[in-house]
């Protein structure tokens, strides 16, 4: 490759790079105005179309994954939730910080209850344990980052302020009929996640519910709601996740689902989403913003036939929807940058 092709290639990689950087209310929307840009985005299943082999059309909702955990200690003591999390991993191309979270989610069988609301998420951010000989696949490892958000009304978020908003956006549909959640967090002033691009970590978000002093907890009692994950629409890529040779697999075609030439695609990232068992010790001096949590008892997750697609969705390994949201640079930043290295590149063009 000569010189020239070489700079060429620079230019239109940057000029992408600080596209995706632009607010990302040009992609799907933006959860501040002017202040939050989209960096990492896998979109919730919610009435997907997926054409069979005879040419029709049916409509795909997308399921939930049990990840919620009680507690049932005095309220003036320190609270331990125990329960079932789900995880997921993810990996992005830059190496701007974190400061918003977007996920989606349900009530299980749309079952909640004024008494024992969901009012507080456990968000944390964990190395990656890669699947090798010894590891079947690959996991959450060690928490790096994690802290408890609280939820404010509609309209009431605020930069930086450790809170999140849950809104409604669809009534579901067969076979589960479960109402989707849209959720957007705005994580604690000075506990933003700061990645290191074309890093794979995992993203853990679990509900938290505080139940009546001394109820048993495990299994947790009927009367408590039960939170789930929603599952990402596959058809979809993300062009902002990582891929190889960065991250191998990275962002990934795996396969097609449905019939003919109009089959659906299915993107992946990496490995499976993984679910397990877990504690939150929101004892200590910082507990409540960020508690200490233990993990175990690990599983891959797989999509479900019919919720998630045709039959042999099932053989494929799931993703979660959930989005990553960074700081909208100061405007001269990305353009000034751009525009050097257009100079540059016509400089080159003049000497030749």
């Amino acid at each position: 490759m000569n010189d020239n092709v070489a700079l060429r290639r620079a230019l239109a990689t940057l000029i992408l790079a600080a596209g995706s950087l632009l607010p990302a209310s040009l992609a799907f929307g933006d959860p501040l105005p002017g202040r939050d840009v989209l960096k990492f985005s896998q979109r919730p299943m919610d009435g997907t179309p997926i054409v069979d082999a005879s040419g029709g059309t049916t409509l795909y909702w997308g399921h939930d994954e049990l990840s919620t955990a009680y507690s049932s200690a005095a309220a003036t003591a320190p609270r331990i939730y125990q329960g079932v999390f789900m995880a997921d991993d993810f990996a992005d191309k830059f190496s701007s910080p974190v400061v918003h979270v977007k996920w989606w989610g349900s009530y299980l069988n749309n079952f909640q209850t004024p008494e024992f609301p969901v009012d507080k998420f456990l968000i944390s951010f964990e190395s990656d344990i890669p699947q090798s000989p010894n590891n079947p696949f690959s996991r959450p490892g060690v928490p790096l980052l994690n802290q408890i958000v609280r939820r404010v009304p509609i309209g009431g978020l605020t930069p930086g302020s450790g809170t999140y908003t849950e809104k409604p956006i669809s009534p579901g549909g067969a076979p589960l009929f479960e109402s989707l959640y849209e959720y957007n967090a705005e994580l604690h002033l000075g506990k933003e996640f700061f990645q290191q691009p074309d890093t794979v970590y995992w993203l853990k978000i679990v509900a938290l519910v505080d139940l009546p002093t001394g109820v048993p907890v495990d299994p947790p009692p009927t009367f408590a709601p039960r939170w789930g994950w929603h599952n990402r629409d596959y058809t979809i890529m993300d062009p902002l996740a990582s891929t190889p040779p960065a991250v191998v697999p990275g962002e990934h075609l795996v396969g097609t689902i449905g019939g003919g030439p109009l089959a659906s695609p299915i993107w992946h990232f990496q490995d499976d989403a993984v679910t397990g068992r877990i504690f939150v010790d929101t004892a200590g001096p910082m507990g409540q913003i960020m508690p200490v949590i233990d993990q175990s008892e690990y599983a891959p997750t797989r999509y479900v036939p019919l919720a998630d697609g045709p039959e042999q969705i099932g053989q494929y390994s799931k993703d979660l929807a959930f989005e990553l949201y960074t700081l909208v640079p100061e405007p001269g930043s990305c353009l000034l940058l751009v525009t050097g290295l257009a100079g540059v590149f016509a400089l080159r063009r003049r000497d030749e």
